[in-house]
């Protein structure tokens, strides 16, 4: 017999607030918010309603969970990827096209489910705005430690920035060794800043996933 407290983990039809908040946000990804209602994911779950309630007071509390979860993958990680050490700058573009493109802490379909739903919603359109503002301004500051002018640091991270959030919106399904073939290019025509050979190598490691060049990267 469960404890009272593995019950409320747990909840009726043993399902958790994680089961309903992996269905929901699936649920946002392939279909839109207007598909996230309970009853739809209780049959999904093959739960009853009722335990959806053990986790959430209504509909509108599971969409602002899944709203701050948006945020707290999503925006926090290109945050922490922009802030994360780096010996150049080019290291440090390599460590934020390593956040988006292949390790799995930006998810592209949840951003893009988001900005769909804020076509509907006023207050996700203000969230996604304002998330977006501070991602900007994560990659500005980024230029901005290696030295560069506010002015050109922050048109600099729009141009990384847009073009990354454009890039994914074209869904051009590029093959990754094409992309990664161009790590030179990018590189400089992102920073201005002539690539070292590590430096090429680090970008190319991180967007392949592999370890082909690691004697050859740094920070």
């Amino acid at each position: 017999m469960g404890t009272e407290k593995e019950a409320r983990v747990r909840g009726p039809g043993r399902t958790t607030r994680e089961d309903w908040m992996q269905i929901a946000l699936d649920t946002l990804i392939s279909d839109g918010v207007e598909a996230v209602k309970v009853l739809a994911l209780a049959e999904k779950l093959k739960c009853a309603r009722s335990s959806f309630y053990w986790y959430f007071k209504n509909r509108s509390d599971l969409l602002d969970s899944l709203l701050d979860h948006w945020q707290s993958t999503n925006t926090d990680a290109l945050v922490r990827a922009a802030n994360q050490p780096a010996d150049s700058i080019n290291f440090a573009l390599g460590h934020l096209f390593s956040c988006w493109v292949n390790d799995g802490k930006f998810d592209t379909r949840l951003d893009f489910a988001v900005r769909d739903w804020a076509r509907r919603s006023g207050t996700v359109r203000r969230a996604v705005d304002i998330s977006d503002a501070s991602r900007i301004a994560a990659v500005a500051n980024m230029f901005e430690r290696f030295e560069y002018p506010r002015n050109e640091a922050d048109v600099r991270a729009r141009i990384v920035y847009f073009t990354q959030i454009g890039y994914d919106a074209l869904d051009q399904r590029e093959k990754i060794e094409d992309r990664a073939a161009r790590s030179r290019d990018y590189l400089f025509c992102m920073t201005g800043q002539e690539p070292s050979e590590a430096e090429i190598c680090a970008l190319k490691d991180r967007t392949l996933g592999d370890t082909s060049h690691k004697k050859n990267v740094r920070a």
